[in-house]
């Protein structure tokens, strides 16, 4: 295709697409991933959504991945040279896919699905050997997934513990609330104004509210980390 054609072509914009993508269209990529390559041991994820949020409590997808026994690693933000093995790959997929040339998501699709099989596969990277002939183990993890698996396996005991490592600032609104997952919770009035600190009791399933000095303020179920809200997505609150 010359570039005059090219040219004549709409532009795609894979970011602006991206950033449209409903966070269950993610999870059901992801299971067809596992189901393909194995759930992976770690998951590095960036600090945005649906992914993660720095300093803050884990998003519904992060949970669901903790669940299925998948660590999370977030990224430090502005610093792409800590991910720097992905950021490379990514660059050479973008490169050889050429994402302004593609009309749609799902021409960029096939495009970057067969530079990943060129780079993994084909490609004399590792002094004329590729990739998948000096590791095999890229074939498949090893670690099995299918959805019959994870409804026998998701653990939210993997969730709880996880969650039992935060203490996350919230600022205590006029009304005497904070909110948790878009979802107020109250404190009380007196400690309007003031920072205090959510904690989850992992035994209890309650939301711990302490002060700065770690004074336990009120505690109340944290109804919304369950099983059946973390594994469809609805943690948050979507007012």
């Amino acid at each position: 295709m010359n570039a005059a054609a090219r040219s004549s072509k709409p532009q795609f914009s894979p970011l602006a697409y991206w950033n449209t993508v409903p966070v269950g269209k993610v999870q059901a990529v992801l299971r067809h991933a596992f189901q393909r390559w194995g759930r992976p041991q770690r998951f590095r994820v960036d600090n945005g959504t649906p992914w993660g949020s720095v300093g803050d409590l884990p998003t519904d997808l992060a949970l669901w991945l903790l669940g299925l026994d998948v660590g999370i690693s977030p990224n430090p933000p502005r610093r792409p040279q800590d991910n720097g093995v992905v950021e490379r790959s990514q660059g050479t997929g973008k490169r050889w896919a050429e994402p302004g040339a593609c009309a749609d998501a799902k021409e960029l699709q096939q495009r970057l699905q067969e530079m990943d099989v060129i780079q993994r596969e084909e490609y004399p990277s590792l002094k004329g050997r590729s990739r998948l002939e000096v590791y095999p183990g890229l074939k498949h993890s090893g670690r099995a997934y299918s959805q019959n698996w994870e409804r026998k396996h998701w653990r939210m005991d993997l969730v709880l513990a996880h969650l039992a490592g935060y203490a996350v600032p919230r600022k205590v609104d006029k009304s005497g609330t904070v909110s948790v997952y878009n979802r107020n919770h109250y404190v009380g009035k007196l400690h309007t104004g003031k920072i205090v600190y959510v904690m989850l009791d992992p035994l209890r399933q309650e939301w711990i509210f302490s002060d700065d000095r770690g004074n336990q303020l009120r505690s109340q179920p944290a109804e919304q980390i369950c099983r059946q809200r973390i594994v469809t997505l609805t943690v948050t609150s979507r007012r």
